[in-house]
C-alpha cells in the first residue's frame, strides 16, 4: 500500500526541499505553538516542536505518513528565533558577528497507522564574520530573512555573512536535512528511488 505524505509545514523553503526528492506530496500547515518552554534549551526546543507538527497533522491522516520539523539557531545556548521584523534582525546578527552559531534542524516522521514514528536532529555549525552595522543594514534591505531562524539565507546572499559552515548534510542549514529524511522516509516506506 502507498501512504499519501504529507508536510506539515507552511515553509515555502521545506517544500522546495523535499520537492528535490521527486515524491508526490502535500503540505498541510501543522498550527502548532511555537514558543519555548521555561527553561527548553534550543537543541530540545527544536526536537519538541518538530514531532508536535508531525503530531498535529497525523492525528487528523492517521494513514499517511507525515514529516514534521523545526529549525532553532543556538547561540550559547539562547534560542534565535524567526526575526519577524527587521529591528529583530538587525539585533540578531549584531549579536551573531563574530561568533559560531548551531542551527539545530529537527525532523519527525510518523504515521499513526502504521505505527511509524522516527526522529533525528542534524547540527549545523555557522561561523559569522564580524559583520559592520553597514553590511548587516544592507544585507538585510537586499534579502529581507525575517522569516529565517536566525536572519540568514545562507543558500543565498547570506553565504555573504559567515566565514564557515560545519555540516554533514548541505541541505540541513535550509531547514530539511534530506540525507536523514531521505532514510527516515525508506523505514517508512516511501523510498524516493522506487519509482524511477
Amino acid at each position: 500500500m502507498t501512504r499519501r505524505l504529507i508536510l506539515a509545514s507552511t515553509s515555502p523553503y521545506r517544500r522546495e526541499l523535499l520537492a528535490r526528492l521527486r515524491v508526490a506530496f502535500d503540505a498541510i500547515a501543522p498550527e502548532v505553538d511555537e514558543a519555548a518552554l521555561p527553561g527548553e534549551s534550543p537543541l530540545a526546543l527544536a526536537q519538541r516542536l518538530a514531532v508536535r507538527k508531525a503530531q498535529a497533522v497525523a492525528t487528523r491522516y492517521p494513514d499517511a505518513v507525515v514529516i514534521g520539523s523545526d529549525q532553532v539557531a543556538d547561540l550559547q545556548g539562547q534560542a534565535l528565533g524567526k526575526p519577524g521584523t527587521h529591528e529583530r534582525a538587525v539585533q540578531q546578527l549584531r549579536t551573531m558577528r563574530g561568533c559560531d552559531v548551531r542551527f539545530h534542524t529537527a525532523v519527525a516522521v510518523l504515521c499513526v497507522n502504521a505505527p511509524f514514528h522516527q526522529q533525528m536532529v542534524n547540527t549545523v555549525r555557522v561561523r559569522f564574520r564580524n559583520l559592520t552595522d553597514d553590511e548587516i543594514e544592507r544585507y538585510l534591505r537586499l534579502e529581507q530573512p525575517y522569516d529565517c531562524a536566525g536572519s540568514a539565507k545562507c543558500e543565498t546572499l547570506g553565504i555573504a555573512l559567515v566565514e564557515a559552515i560545519e555540516s554533514d548534510d548541505p541541505t540541513a542549514l535550509v531547514g530539511l536535512p534530506l540525507i536523514g529524511t531521505s532514510a527516515m522516509l525508506r523505514a517508512a516506506g516511501v523510498d524516493p528511488l522506487a519509482g524511477a
